[in-house]
């Protein structure tokens, strides 16, 4: 058989292809399947946090921000540990961006607050000096749309099967639940009551005082998503 394939060299070559690419396919693909799993510590938005990435989306923020920290040095310096596949598990779309007129915040949840995003998003000139991101005051007396959010929850849970109200392993080797609401009023408490924690560590009493009042502005969506971006 060697022999043959030696006196007829475009079989040969069609051998040895076939050869490399499955013995390829046998060592990537299985990699590539583990790389796919949600990371350890990897966790679906809570209603608020997809309500706030709902805003992020509106908003265009994907337009000038990437959540997509590439393996190089002067990436990881500056924005901490490469992304990792298996971190966008429960992303729908992806957020990665192609664009950085600012910088990428795909862990920005890791050093930035509550507070300084308040601050940031209604000016941001006056907090990072030659910032050319135009402020977003609305954000601070919109309602933010729970409802479509809800319904965003029960489209991941029933089609892609993420895992709401379900054990997910964190880091330290425990577990975390995070809960999504059996009703459309259910989503609506559970987002309040994460809502008043964000507005606790924030000084604006107008956005304190819509939350008391039962009503969520899009900037706390907002924080709390880019708070969960680690």
């Amino acid at each position: 058989m060697f022999h043959w394939l030696e006196k007829h060299p475009f079989f040969f070559a069609v051998a040895v292809f076939v050869t490399v690419a499955f013995a390829g396919l046998v060592e990537i693909v299985p990699n590539f399947s583990q790389a796919s799993r949600p990371t350890i510590g990897t966790k679906p938005d809570t209603i608020l946090q997809q309500a706030g990435r709902d805003v992020y989306i509106e908003n265009g923020c994907v337009s000038c921000h990437s959540q997509l920290i590439r393996p190089f040095k002067a990436e990881t310096d500056r924005y901490g540990h490469y992304s990792l596949s298996g971190e966008y598990a429960y992303d729908r779309p992806f957020l990665w961006g192609s664009e950085r007129t600012g910088p990428d915040l795909h862990r920005v949840g890791n050093y930035r607050t509550t507070q300084w995003h308040e601050n940031h998003m209604m000016d941001p000139a006056k907090i990072v000096q030659g910032s050319i991101m135009p402020a977003y005051p609305w954000l601070f007396k919109k309602p933010v749309d729970i409802d479509t959010a809800y319904a965003t929850q029960l489209t991941n849970a029933n089609f892609f099967g993420v895992p709401y109200n379900k054990p997910i392993p964190t880091k330290d080797g425990k577990t975390t639940v995070v809960k999504m609401g059996k009703s459309v009023a259910e989503a609506h408490a559970l987002a309040l009551a994460e809502a008043k924690k964000i507005t606790a560590d924030m000084n604006n009493q107008d956005v304190k005082d819509m939350v008391a009042s039962g009503k969520i502005p899009e900037i706390v969506a907002l924080i709390a998503y880019l708070n969960s971006l680690k």
